[in-house]
């Protein structure tokens, strides 16, 4: 892969590009170029039909471009106009999943939300309070229960299986 530093003003803007940002979006991308600088080059079509055609990064030029900067890194591929379109899609879609235990372990919530994520994202998702009368907590619980037995909690029904009793029991 060859990198080439090429004039933003050279390049062009896919017609069909469906990405876009938010303000919050793209001023997290924004403080990333600032911060870290252009380290995911632009991908750029070389095809004779689609010369200097955006496939993948045309939010990042544009913030690039925004902040002053007349070149940005690029990266150069041959696609027929439909094999573009693909990976102008896949690029932006073909993202993992996080995995939130390793984010939760590994990273502090607030550096998180700082660099991007949502409330949402990261589990804080606020618990319904319950009303006094959801739902009555009885004065004594039956210990004695056994495989299959039925108790019902207000509005809702536990089945029991498994297990050799409850705790504290027979176990």
């Amino acid at each position: 892969m060859k990198i080439v530093n090429r004039q933003v003003s050279e390049l062009i803007h896919a017609e069909y590009n469906p990405r876009q940002l938010t303000e919050d979006q793209h001023q997290q991308l924004k403080d990333s170029l600032t911060r870290f600088g252009f380290v995911d080059p632009i991908i750029i079509n070389k095809h004779s039909e689609r010369l200097d055609i955006i496939v993948g990064g045309h939010q990042r030029g544009k913030v690039c471009a925004g902040m002053g900067n007349s070149e940005v890194p690029t990266v150069e591929v041959d696609l027929t106009p439909d094999r573009e379109k693909e990976l102008n899609i896949r690029l932006n879609k073909n993202s993992g999943e996080w995995d939130y235990d390793m984010l939760a372990n590994h990273f502090d919530t607030e550096e998180l939300m700082e660099w991007g994520f949502q409330e949402q994202e990261l589990g804080f998702f606020p618990q319904p309070e319950a009303e006094e009368d959801d739902y009555e907590i009885p004065d004594e619980i039956d210990t004695d229960i056994v495989l299959g037995d039925l108790i019902e909690i207000g509005e809702h029904r536990l089945l029991c299986g498994g297990g050799q009793g409850v705790a504290g029991g027979r176990g």
